[in-house]
């Protein structure tokens, strides 16, 4: 079932970023609290990079039992392991190679310079998340407490990128994307039916260049046109934006607050 999508606009974006990383380690916290784990899937780009940066800076994040949180990724471009542009590689200097986390507990996308061609690696990555999922019937994801989203110019998020098969995708959880029209042109990506078995899905979106792409995601356009459309939670989906991602929504969308 859809959630309604819930905004939150922030005065510009190095605000977005810290009040996104406050609201990250609470939310990691409580589900410790609550389920003695938590569970996160990770995005790429600007302002995925600049919520970990963020998070890197915040002392509360000393509240977190590291340890005990599985880090996953929402896509990741098919490029050799270690390359400077791979998303696990960006995560790494950003964020994760200062924190005390479970080594066995940060699962990176296969890497182009490994054992598998792409379609391989995105099964291999189904599996272990198959692997992962809750005793639900049927479950082929996590419960991700949060998966967190960039938003693309174009409306994309993860690889699902605007008129490609990828997302219009509704068996499998993870697939390999070619002729992406960004590069690199091979990836692997979560599919929408996985992102939104997440128990809240976090879009990002800052910047002008992001104003036109959530205007169209959030006025009712078809996900196969605009995937962010097609990007919820099962409990909450929560769009994270500055006031120049949201300079072109309607009065009826934009909060009657700024944060």
């Amino acid at each position: 079932m859809s959630t309604v999508p819930q905004l939150v606009v922030h005065r510009d974006k190095e605000l977005m970023a810290q009040a996104a990383a406050a609201r990250l380690i609470t939310k990691i916290v409580d589900a410790q609290s609550a389920r003695g784990r938590a569970s996160v899937a990770l995005t790429g780009g600007r302002n995925g990079n600049g919520l970990l940066a963020a998070l890197a800076a915040q002392p509360a994040r000393d509240a977190v039992d590291w340890g005990r949180l599985d880090i996953w990724w929402s896509d990741e471009r098919f490029l050799p392991e270690g390359d400077p542009e791979r998303n696990a590689t960006q995560a790494r200097a950003a964020l994760l190679d200062s924190l005390p986390l479970d080594i066995g507990k940060i699962h990176e996308m296969p890497a182009s310079d490994g054992p598998y061609e792409p379609e391989a690696a995105s099964e291999v990555y189904a599996a272990q998340l198959a692997d992962a999922a809750e005793a639900a019937e049927g479950a082929l994801v996590p419960s991700f407490d949060v998966l967190l989203l960039g938003v693309g110019p174009d409306t994309h998020v993860a690889s699902l990128f605007p008129g490609l098969p990828g997302v219009r995708e509704s068996e499998r959880t993870v697939i390999a994307v070619h002729e992406a029209p960004k590069p690199p042109p091979t990836r692997l990506s979560l599919t929408l039916p996985a992102i939104r078995a997440a128990r809240e899905v976090w879009l990002l979106a800052a910047g002008e260049d992001k104003a036109e792409a959530a205007r169209i995601a959030l006025s009712g356009a078809a996900e196969a046109q605009a995937p962010a459309a097609g990007a919820y939670g099962r409990e909450r989906t929560l769009w994270l934006m500055d006031t120049a991602a949201a300079a072109k929504l309607p009065p009826s969308l934009f909060p009657s607050a700024v944060a």
